[in-house]
């Protein structure tokens, strides 16, 4: 009893012969160089195209972000203006110190977030960090000068998120 599987009239198959290996044809060959070529490209461009769209989204991202902390800080500088004016109104009253602590804890939530106040009396009027609210005449002081901050401004880096609104000096007409 054959302990095969194979049937029992049946002679054992040899395998396939391999087929003789076809010569290429040179015209194919150079059509499917070409083909291989565009391939390639294409997969090139496609990972560029991939790398620059990846770039574009992570800076559209940090835009966002940065763009949703400037919200955030102008909303704290509405605060503190708040704070600075009701210690206006009442300097050395009850509850000036409280408020004092209260503003220096607000601007440590500014500094933290990399805000820092622009502007200050005896600076240089810069109409990009300074917004004249007032003109006042002075001899004490060389014109185009900041005697006053009315309201802080803000920067976040080397951008200013708000002007400072300031009285700018300015030389009187007729020194005696």
């Amino acid at each position: 009893m054959p302990n095969s599987h194979e049937s029992e009239g049946s002679a054992p198959t040899a395998p396939p012969a391999p087929a003789p290996e076809a010569q290429p044809n040179p015209q194919e060959f150079e059509e499917l160089t070409a083909e291989l070529a565009r391939i390639e490209d294409r997969y090139k461009r496609a990972l560029a195209d991939l790398d620059n769209y990846r770039k574009r989204a992570a800076r559209e991202i940090e835009s966002r972000v940065a763009e949703a902390k400037v919200a955030a800080l102008r909303d704290w500088f509405d605060a503190v203006d708040s704070v600075e004016r009701a210690m206006r109104m009442e300097p050395g009253g009850p509850c000036f110190d409280g408020l004092r602590a209260v503003l220096d804890q607000m601007e440590a939530v500014l500094a933290r977030q990399g805000a820092q106040r622009v502007g200050a009396a005896g600076d240089r009027f810069d109409p990009e960090r300074h917004e004249a609210v007032a003109v006042q005449e002075s001899a004490d002081v060389p014109d185009r000068t900041v005697l006053e901050i009315e309201r802080s401004g803000f920067a976040l880096g080397d951008r200013v998120i708000r002007p400072a609104q300031v009285v700018v000096a300015r030389t009187p007409e007729h020194v005696h």
